[in-house]
């Protein structure tokens, strides 16, 4: 059991029967009232994400999470292999495990699964990838890079907005918590 002030960003917590992890916290101290926890929460395995608040004196049940380090390695229609890094065992998850991460996995990518216990419970990306464009419409003489967007197709078939003067071919660094275009890569 873990007392509400002790929680902090990152710690997982069992809650109505669902594992949680603390996105964001706050001690809000009102008056002369008692005092009081907001938390954010991530639902690890559904992605969503609540607000609570609770009283300070609130206990809650504490969950471990394993990470471990892996690859991705390919894709089987809606099964996604990956290598784990300490074992080099293969691990298979499918795309509704997976969610929106799907659209930024490419060979050779390394990221994080989360266990809980001998459940896998989902992945964390890192929080930028560099793919590669495929197709969008060609950039012209005088495009700046403070000027417009335009829609283009990355090697992982995700679209993204770009600077206008972007062309098949480039690579750019995308943000996997926003999907925004970042930077062009080097």
């Amino acid at each position: 059991m873990i007392d509400a002030g002790q929680l902090r960003k990152g710690i997982a917590i069992e809650l109505e029967g669902k594992l949680y992890q603390v996105v964001e916290f706050t001690h809000i101290k009102i008056g002369r009232g008692s005092a009081q926890v907001k938390l954010r929460l991530r639902d690890v395995r559904g992605g969503g994400v609540i607000e609570r608040a609770f009283q300070a004196t609130e206990r809650f049940e504490s969950a471990f999470l394993d990470r471990r380090a892996v690859q991705y390695l390919y894709s089987d229609g809606d099964t996604y292999h990956f290598m784990d890094d300490e074992s080099f065992e293969q691990v298979e998850l499918d795309s509704e495990k997976l969610g929106d991460s799907v659209k930024y996995l490419k060979d050779g990518l390394s990221l994080e699964i989360l266990v809980h216990g001998s459940d896998i419970v989902s992945v964390e990306l890192p929080v930028a990838v560099e793919l590669e464009v495929v197709e969008t419409e060609p950039g012209f003489k005088g495009n700046t890079a403070t000027g417009g967007t335009k829609p283009a197709t990355l090697e992982t078939g995700v679209v993204v907005n770009v600077p206008l003067f972007m062309s098949v071919g480039d690579r750019v660094k995308v943000d996997t918590r926003t999907g925004q275009y970042l930077e062009k890569a080097s």
